[in-house]
């Protein structure tokens, strides 16, 4: 595994006298694949966050989401999620092509609960695994290098209310999110690739 505290983290425990605590986490918290636990937990979530950092080391997080199990393991090294259409930006996506750094975090607000993932990262745009999500454009798939659950007592207890509407359904058709119908964007919108639910035609 990489190394997991950097000099300046280390500095921070010195100043805060948690260097012993960091050095009994990384003992018996952080390891380098995926248990059973860490894979029934990551394949129940329906979101995550990704972080990715650019070649000139700009961060940037964004929110990924799905149908309940959309990241899946493939084994005890390897995950794989699907990404679908967006703003067009491809920042996180092209931060992934350029550094290969991802760090995702799954948050169960239900439960309380929140595991990191961390690897380096690639794009695969003609795979197999393709045909399991209707709509997607490509395939991540995550080269785990560490994996490491964090206390939960900040994590505010909420309750999932209803899925999006707009991860696409088995034939890969969602909805036109109202934003791409307003004057400055429908002009530039890329060509359609499935075709929009009933209720948007």
């Amino acid at each position: 595994m990489p190394t997991l505290y950097s000099p300046s983290a280390r500095a921070l425990q010195d100043r805060f006298d948690s260097r012993r605590l960091a050095d009994r986490l990384e003992k018996v918290k952080v390891h380098d694949s995926i248990t059973v636990d860490d894979r029934a937990f990551i394949e129940q979530q329906d979101m995550c966050f990704m972080a990715t950092v650019d070649p000139q080391g700009q961060p940037t997080c964004s929110y990924k989401g799905g149908a309940p199990g959309f990241v899946v393991v493939l084994d005890e090294h390897t995950l794989a999620m699907p990404n679908y259409d967006g703003n067009g930006m491809y920042l996180s996506m092209g931060n992934v092509e350029a550094t290969e750094r991802v760090g995702l975090l799954f948050i169960d607000f239900v439960a309380q609960r929140r595991i990191r993932v961390e690897g380096a990262a690639e794009l695969r745009h003609d795979d197999a695994l393709l045909r399991r999500y209707p709509g997607a454009q490509f395939m991540l798939y995550l080269h785990v290098e560490r994996v490491y659950p964090n206390c939960g007592r900040y994590i505010h207890q909420m309750a999932r209310v209803e899925p999006s509407a707009f991860v696409p359904d088995e034939h890969g058709a969602a909805p036109v999110p109202g934003w791409k119908r307003t004057d400055w964007a429908r002009d530039v919108l890329p060509a359609p690739t499935t075709p929009p639910r009933a209720e948007d035609r």
